[in-house]
C-alpha cells in the first residue's frame, strides 16, 4: 500500500486546504494522473498518484483545511485494472460519467431540428432550456434580466415566467424576490493572504500615490498599424501590457530607488526589472512575475502575459512564479475604473496602476482636440522613494508610452543623433 501525504509547498506554509477530489474512493488510477487539487496561502497546486492501482481516500472533505504531512489517500498497488473499466468523462462538478456510444451521440434528426430554432435565440454564452429558450424569443426577454435557478446557471421556464410576472424586478442569483437570505462562507487561504497582505501594506509603509496622465493615441496607431504584422509573425497579439512594461523596465534602470526595497535597516537594490502583473481571478487577485523584462523583446512580454493569466486563472501558478517580483503592474482599466490609487505589493516599494482609456478634451498646441487618455496612478513607499524620483519615474514613463519609438533605445532619436 503506497501512502500519498500531503507535500511540503513552502517553509513558511504548514497548512493547505482540500479543493477538489479529483478520483472517487474504489477508482482505479494510473500513474501521475491527478488525484486531488490543493490550496496553499499561495497557489494552488495538483497532488499526484504515485503508483498505478486502486486508490482509497483518506476521511477528509473538499474544503477542509490539512496539515504539511497528514495522509491524504492511499493507493494499493496491487490491484488490478477491472476488465469493465470504461473511459469516463469529467464534468464540471468532478462527477463522472461514461462516454456517449455511437448509438447515443447525437438525438434523431426530428428532434434536432425541433430544439435548435429556440436555442439559436439565446446568446452563446448563457445556457437555458429549450423551452425557456423558445419563450425568451417569442416574447423578445433579455436574458440578462433572468435569474437562473437551474444546475449550473441554467435558465428554466419558471424562471423566465418570473421575470415576464415581475417587469423591471430582479432578485439576486439563487434568491427569490423579496428575499432576506445571508450567506456566510469560509474564507480561503488565498483570501486570507490578500487580507493579510493589504493591511501589511498599509500599516508598514509610509504609502503616497502621483498621479499624471498618459495620451494613448500614439500606441494606439502603432497596433492599429501592426497588430495584424505582429500577430502573424509572433503568434501573439499585440497589447497595451507591452508597452507598460517595457516603459517601465526603462524608467526603473534611471530612477533604481523605485526599483528597491527595504530589508530592515538595509536598502536592496536590482540591477534587473522583474514586473509582477496583477492578474483577477474567480478565486481573488495573483501577481505573478515576468522576469528580467529589460531583457524581453515585445512579442517575448506578450507572450509571457498570455501565460502568466492563463495559469493564473486556471490555478496552475508555482510558488515560483508568484514570487520575488521588483515592482507590479495592476490594470484597473479592463474593469471601467477611471482612476484609483493602488496598494503596494509589499516587500516591493512602488506599484503602477493602468486605467480605463477615455476621449476628453486636451490643449494641444493651442487647439482643443480630442485625445484618448488614460490616468497612471504610482502608488510608492515614502520611506525609500522621495517625491523627485516618485513624479519623475512617472514622468518618464509618459513620455516613453507618448513617444515609443525612445522604447528602442531609451533616448529621443533627435536628440541622440544631435548628441544632446
Amino acid at each position: 500500500m503506497i501512502e500519498i501525504k500531503v507535500p511540503t509547498v513552502g517553509e513558511s506554509i504548514s497548512e493547505v486546504t482540500l479543493l477538489k477530489w479529483n478520483k472517487k474512493d474504489g477508482d482505479y488510477v494510473e500513474r501521475d494522473e491527478v488525484i486531488a487539487e490543493l490550496e496553499s496561502e499561495k497557489a494552488t497546486f495538483e497532488v499526484n498518484a504515485e503508483k498505478a492501482g486502486v486508490i482509497k481516500l483518506g476521511d477528509i472533505k473538499e474544503g477542509d483545511t490539512i496539515k504539511i504531512g497528514d495522509l491524504l489517500a492511499s493507493i494499493d498497488e496491487t490491484a488490478v485494472k477491472s476488465a469493465d473499466d470504461k473511459p469516463k468523462a469529467t464534468d464540471n462538478a468532478g462527477e463522472t460519467k461514461e462516454q456517449p456510444t455511437a448509438a447515443t451521440e447525437a438525438p434523431p434528426a426530428s428532434k434536432q431540428q425541433s430544439s435548435a430554432a429556440p436555442v439559436t435565440s439565446v446568446p452563446n454564452d448563457i445556457k437555458a432550456s429549450p423551452v425557456a429558450s423558445a419563450i425568451i424569443a417569442d416574447k423578445k426577454v433579455d436574458p440578462k434580466t433572468v435569474t437562473p435557478t437551474g444546475t449550473a446557471g441554467k435558465i428554466l421556464k419558471e424562471d423566465v415566467l418570473a421575470a415576464l410576472s415581475n417587469p423591471g424586478k430582479k432578485s439576486f442569483a439563487g434568491a427569490t424576490l423579496n428575499s432576506r437570505n445571508v450567506r456566510v462562507e469560509k474564507m480561503s487561504n488565498l483570501r486570507k493572504t490578500i487580507s493579510r497582505r493589504l493591511v501589511e501594506a498599509k500599516n508598514t509603509t509610509a504609502m503616497l500615490t502621483t498621479f499624471n496622465e498618459v495620451d494613448m493615441g500614439p500606441i494606439m496607431e502603432i497596433r492599429t498599424k501592426y497588430k495584424d504584422k505582429f500577430k502573424e509573425i509572433h503568434g501573439v497579439g499585440l497589447g497595451f501590457m507591452s508597452f507598460f512594461a517595457k516603459a517601465c523596465s526603462v524608467a526603473l534602470a534611471e530612477w533604481p530607488s523605485v526599483n528597491a526595497y527595504i530589508d530592515g535597516d538595509q536598502l536592496v537594490y536590482h540591477d534587473y526589472a522583474d514586473i509582477s502583473i496583477a492578474v483577477s481571478t474567480s478565486r481573488g487577485l495573483t501577481v505573478p512575475v515576468m522576469r528580467n523584462v529589460e531583457s524581453m523583446s515585445m512579442a517575448d512580454v506578450e507572450r509571457k502575459v498570455v501565460e502568466l493569466a492563463g495559469k493564473a486563472r486556471d490555478s496552475k501558478l508555482t510558488a515560483e512564479e508568484l514570487t520575488g517580483g521588483t515592482f507590479t503592474i495592476t490594470n484597473g482599466g479592463v474593469f471601467g475604473s477611471l482612476m484609483s490609487t493602488p496598494i503596494i505589493n509589499i516587500p516591493q516599494s512602488a506599484i503602477l496602476g493602468m486605467h480605463k482609456i477615455q476621449e476628453r478634451p486636451m490643449v494641444v498646441n493651442g487647439q482643443v482636440v480630442v485625445r484618448p487618455m488614460m490616468y497612471l496612478a504610482l502608488s510608492y513607499d515614502h520611506r525609500i522613494i522621495d517625491g523627485r524620483e516618485s513624479v519623475s519615474f512617472l514622468v518618464r514613463v509618459k513620455e516613453l508610452l507618448e513617444n515609443p519609438e525612445q522604447l528602442l533605445i531609451g533616448k529621443d532619436p533627435v536628440k541622440t543623433l544631435l548628441e544632446l
